[in-house]
């Protein structure tokens, strides 16, 4: 599962809207709370940009071919309390209720808090799981580029891209 900054304000309106419609959030001002939640998506990225960094940082030290990039990716997340992979849904999670209960823009949370994550989660899974379809498709025109390289990142930039463009997704 991947989050892309682009689905950010698209997810935050459907979980403000959905928690608040279902009164398991009360909010005079339901857009600051989409605020909020933008935020701790965009935290989230901010991490994993930075995680990658400092992964490519390491393997370029250390001189690891590429097929370490996602050994040593997940190694560097973990020293820093991110998680990656499967995981991300619940961390994500686990990161909103927890900024749902401490927002000054949240007036009162009614649900609790497996049923606040049983309604988030199928929001998350939905715009996270159309850019695994497309994560599979630049993949599989990549194959001939060795993922972790310059080249290959280059590459999958370029051709998500396009292939957004060609489903009327940008």
């Amino acid at each position: 599962m991947r989050l892309f900054s682009s689905k950010v304000p698209v997810i935050a309106g459907e979980i403000v809207k959905k928690l608040v419609a279902e009164e398991d959030l009360e909010a005079e001002h339901p857009a600051e709370v989409e605020k909020d939640v933008e935020a701790v998506l965009n935290e989230y990225l901010r991490l994993e940009r930075e995680v990658t960094s400092k992964t490519k940082e390491l393997m370029d030290g250390r001189k690891l071919p590429p097929s370490e990039f996602g050994r040593v990716k997940k190694s560097v997340a973990e020293q820093k309390g991110l998680k990656l992979g499967d995981e991300v849904i619940d961390f994500l999670l686990d990161q909103l209720v927890e900024s749902f209960l401490y927002s000054t823009n949240v007036d009162e949370v009614f649900g609790a808090d497996i049923d606040l994550r049983r309604k988030m989660a199928p929001i998350l899974k939905k715009h996270m799981a159309v850019d695994d379809e497309l994560d599979r498709e630049v993949r599989g025109r990549l194959k001939h580029l060795e993922e972790g390289t310059p080249a290959w990142d280059i590459e999958y930039g370029k051709t998500l891209e396009v292939i957004k463009r060609s489903k009327g997704m940008k």
